[in-house]
């Protein structure tokens, strides 16, 4: 009966563990219906024509995204139209950051002229599952048939502080690669930025 409870014990653990640590390289990503800062739904499935999906995980408040967000317009400026478009999605809880708040999602995006969606995950549930841990956090998505599959987590780039300094564009890179037919070398960086804020439970 006690290696029976240990077992079970170590199979819910293991469970929990796999969960926490979100999608790999690789995996088959689901696809989510989250709110828009303009009032409406998004979907992965609202880009039928799309070649795969740049889904990074961003914020109002972090530094670390604020220094990003031209890089990111510019980089879905660029690649939504080869068939890559960006869909951000905010994943701090607001009560323990009120920049982060949906109205001020809102502001942000206006100010910044946003070309793309900027999503709110209000459960975090999508965070969880992707396995997001740093604002901004980056993964790059291949469509296979009716599949999401995960081709690229990390960085955008090498550097945060400076774009004129950059010398390697892993995400850029890792778009041209797909769209080239190969695999992105690399297919995994370490995500630079703030922790996301859980909801305290």
């Amino acid at each position: 009966m006690r290696a029976t409870i240990i077992l079970i014990m170590s199979l819910v653990l293991a469970g929990t563990s796999n969960f926490a640590q979100g999608y790999k390289v690789g995996d088959k990503a689901a696809d989510f219906r989250l709110k828009n800062v303009d009032g409406k739904m998004v979907s992965m499935s609202d880009y039928p024509d799309a070649k795969g999906i740049i889904v990074i995980f961003t914020c109002n408040h972090c530094p670390y995204s604020k220094l990003y967000e031209d890089r990111i317009i510019a980089i879905n400026n660029k690649y939504a139209v080869k068939g890559y478009p960006v869909i951000a999605i905010n994943p701090n809880d607001s009560i323990r950051q009120p920049e982060d708040s949906y109205s001020k999602m809102i502001v942000r995006a206006k100010e910044k002229g946003f070309t793309f969606p900027y999503l709110l995950d209000a459960g975090q549930s999508i965070t969880r599952a992707y396995g997001a841990s740093r604002t901004p956090h980056v993964f790059l998505l291949q469509k296979e048939g009716k599949d999401y599959i995960v081709r690229y987590i990390g960085a955008i780039d090498d550097n945060s502080k400076d774009p004129a300094a950059v010398k390697e564009k892993y995400l850029e890179n890792a778009l041209d690669n797909l769209l080239a037919g190969r695999k992105p070398d690399p297919d995994f960086t370490k995500a630079i930025g703030c922790t996301i804020k859980w909801a305290e439970k």
